[in-house]
């Protein structure tokens, strides 16, 4: 695919474009990773949360909260939907009674072994036209910019909803 406007420069030297570039590849990205998704009968917010329980299995419920910056009680919904689909585990804990721990269920483990097939096609598709270098420094580059941010590592921030006044407030 040739893209004219790109040759010509209609996108360049304009640093207010820059934002609004961001959000358009990440809307496309978005969109086409939640169809992706549609096989497997999980919302991209799904796999945000079964990736956290498989990078920490035992993870209570509280810290899967602090983690995503929600309120427990949206985190009891959204793995409400997850264990009626068989993908989650809740116990009680042995060490806190008061808390559940979180694990995946051999269907859960399954569905992230087909996620890493999936995130790695999404990936390639998304970023087809770049070499493995422009990768690399795409990669970098958007980072950098999370980190500024102090965005949480792996966890989306379209968990917690709107952005309130304070959290659009810069530092």
């Amino acid at each position: 695919m040739h893209h004219d406007h790109l040759a010509t420069g209609a996108w360049r030297g304009s640093p207010e474009r820059l934002g609004f570039l961001l959000s358009q590849v990440g809307g496309l990205a978005a969109a086409r990773f939640a169809e992706r998704l549609a096989d497997l009968d999980l919302q991209p917010s799904d796999v945000g949360i079964l990736r956290l329980i498989a990078l920490d299995p035992g993870l209570s419920q509280q810290a899967l909260a602090d983690k995503l910056g929600v309120v427990p009680s949206r985190v009891v919904a959204l793995l409400d939907a997850l264990q009626k689909k068989g993908l989650v585990v809740r116990q009680r804990s042995t060490k806190d009674r008061r808390n559940h721990e979180l694990s995946l269920s051999d269907a859960g483990r399954a569905v992230m072994a087909r996620m890493r097939e999936i995130g790695a096609a999404h990936e390639n598709d998304v970023v087809h036209s770049l070499t493995s270098d422009e990768r690399r420094t795409l990669t970098t580059l958007l980072l950098k910019i999370a980190e500024s941010h102090q965005l949480t590592p792996g966890v989306h921030p379209g968990y917690a909803g709107p952005a309130t006044k304070a959290s659009r407030q810069r530092p």
